[in-house]
């Protein structure tokens, strides 16, 4: 399950993710890393757009685990960050939310002008310490082995025709590694490699970073940072120059990575293509050719399909929408 083998059995997708990793580092940046306390520091300040904005919060519940912060964050002072001040008009959010923050991270990306589409689970093994003692909190039923990092998406980005900025379905939505040592900061690196792999933009900024997080093609800013190094202009500057303010992409690369599958027929919108109706149709009576039944009292056809009337609809009322 680790990044060396975990493709061993599928020749194209390892061969895809060297190519990947081998695009990053040479497009990379030189880190840049930044000492502040961002209770006071306005994000504003850093005088630069970014592509893809990774924030891992210092959470109360981190507590059960040994973790020390000079300070714990609460949800409503992490939604007090300008986000939305510094990303991007076409932007991905990836925000940890440990296992009890996942409303209030929802809550968060919206509040920034994100929509979540999608839940990165980190299932945390104990394969090098099968005796650890587990930290039972009195209201939990069960033992927790799994944290979340939600990702959120800024602007309309789909898969089919943003080739540019994005490779979908190059990893997977799942994180399978071993729990940190009791009082460990530490976060799979495999989300990186996920961030990277997936956005081809270059301008990465990760909030509550350490200096075991400082990274290559990466501006790392957070009170834990020892250090400092971050200039505006040089930063502002990497990106004027070749290959701009994405990684690109290889002819090979573009082969092999998984793309949305191609409308059938020459019309898009045809009775067979993607989104179209049952087969047979609907005639006038509700119901297909073939037995198809009609829409659910709560759901509404269009020529798209069915999508869910009411409030909770993504979209709003009476509206869906797929952001890929």
């Amino acid at each position: 399950m680790g990044l060396a083998n975990r493709f061993e059995e599928y020749p194209k997708l390892r061969e895809l993710i060297r190519l990947k990793d081998e695009l990053v580092e040479t497009t990379a940046t030189p880190p840049m890393y930044l000492n502040c306390d961002l209770t006071r520091f306005s994000l504003s300040n850093l005088q630069n757009q970014f592509d893809v904005i990774l924030i891992e919060p210092p959470l109360h519940e981190y507590q059960s685990n040994g973790i020390v912060y000079e300070k714990y964050w609460s949800w409503d002072e992490i939604s007090q960050l300008q986000i939305d001040k510094i990303a991007n008009h076409r932007a991905f959010l990836w925000i940890w939310c440990g296992c009890e923050g996942l409303d209030h991270a929802r809550e968060c990306l919206r509040r920034w002008g994100f929509r979540r589409c999608e839940d990165i689970c980190w299932i945390k093994t104990n394969h090098k310490c099968p005796e650890k003692s587990q930290n039972i909190g009195s209201e939990q039923i069960f033992q927790r082995t799994k944290e979340h990092c939600l990702m959120g998406i800024k602007g309309t980005v789909r898969r089919s025709t943003d080739g540019d900025f994005i490779h979908a379905n190059v990893d997977i939505d799942l994180i399978i590694d071993e729990e940190p040592p009791y009082g460990s900061k530490e976060k799979p690196v495999e989300l990186f490699h996920m961030i990277e792999h997936f956005c081809l933009g270059r301008r990465r900024l990760h909030i509550f970073g350490r200096d075991s997080t400082v990274r290559k093609g990466w501006l790392t800013i957070g009170p834990e940072i020892t250090t400092s190094n971050f200039d505006a202009d040089i930063f502002r500057n990497y990106f004027t120059k070749e290959p701009g303010q994405t990684t690109g992409c290889t002819d090979e690369i573009e082969r092999l990575r998984p793309k949305s599958p191609p409308p059938k027929g020459d019309n898009a919108d045809s009775s067979r293509g993607r989104g179209s109706f049952p087969r047979g149709g609907f005639n006038r009576g509700g119901r297909g050719s073939r037995g198809s039944r009609p829409p659910h009292p709560g759901q509404a056809m269009t020529r798209g399909g069915f999508v869910p009337r009411g409030r909770g609809a993504p979209g709003g009322p009476g509206v869906f929408r797929q952001p890929f």
